[in-house]
Order: structure tokens, then sequence, then C-alpha cells
């Protein structure tokens, strides 16, 4: 799809959402939300929120605030699947920061990528790898989701099966 009959898709989509959650409260948060949802992608570019910023008549500044404040809001282009690693300290002395440097080298991440970036997309878009500060299931230390999954007492092994697994399904 060119790019613009993509941004007419988006303002279509876009306008359809502010509708109808028209008056009702926390209508950026909701909006941003659904349209992120409703992006392949799964991620708000600047010029979502700036069109956000116009139908709602918010100004820019705050509608970028509230995309950058909550964790849940992607201004990158996220992968099909999403891997998230606790880094709490549970997780930490569990060995979560070696399972998060093991799984670059099995997505093919630069491991310099790894340490500077909290969050990195591989370039055929197929994972997003990012941590989180605490999933608060301590007792099951090291925890990692994936898709949403919780995945509890992590180790090498069964990291590797559940990452080999999914890059099977993209056969």
């Amino acid at each position: 799809m060119n790019t613009l009959n993509n941004s007419i898709v988006t303002e279509i989509i876009l306008d359809g959402i502010i509708e109808k959650h028209k008056g009702k409260p926390g209508i950026l948060l909701t909006t941003l939300e659904k349209v992120q949802e409703e992006n392949p992608l799964k991620f708000l570019p600047t010029e979502t929120l700036s069109d956000v910023s116009k139908k709602l008549n918010i100004p820019f500044t705050q509608v970028y605030s509230v995309a950058t404040f909550y964790s849940f809001f992607n201004l990158k282009p996220q992968g099909k699947h999403s891997i998230i690693v606790c880094r709490g300290t549970a997780c930490h002395t569990k060995g979560s920061k070696a399972l998060l440097d093991e799984i670059g080298p099995i997505l093919g991440i630069n491991s310099h990528k790894i340490e500077t970036e909290p969050s990195y997309t591989t370039s055929d878009n197929m994972f997003t790898v990012k941590t989180v500060a605490c999933f608060g299931q301590c007792a099951q230390s090291p925890v990692v989701a994936v898709n949403g999954i919780m995945y509890s007492n992590v180790n090498s092994q069964k990291l590797l099966k559940i990452l080999s697994k999914l890059k099977n399904q993209r056969k």
C-alpha cells in the first residue's frame, strides 16, 4: 500500500475511533491505544500523534507527553512477537541478564544494540525485545513474557525452546 493510501486508511480509522468514543472520559488514552492496535507494526508514528492532536483539539505536546509517559505506547515499529524480560532484583539474581544476553544472538541482534537500547526490534520486524522493572512474580523468577504469556523459572533451555517455536512459525 502506498503512503497516500495508508494515510487515508489511517485517517478513516482515526475518525471512526474518535466518533465512537466522543464525549467519554479518557478519549486521548483510548484513541492512542486503539490507533496503535490498528497499526500493523503496533506503534504511533509522529504523523499519527499530530493527527490525533488536531482532531481532538489537544496540544501536540500533551499528546506526545501521554504517548511517551505510558510504557505500553510505542513510538517505533514493533515486531510481530513481543519478548519482555523482567529485570527486577529477584529475576536479575536468578539470571535474567544472562537470558537477555542470549536472546540477541538467537535472533541475530548485535550485542552492542542489546546493551545500549531499552528495546529493539529485529530488522525483519518479527521480534521486539524489551525489559520491565518487575512483573511482580519474584517467587517464580526469572520471568519472561512472550506475546503476553508469562513464563516462569526460565532458563537457557526453556528460552531457546520458546524462541525456536516462534521462529519456526514464520517458515
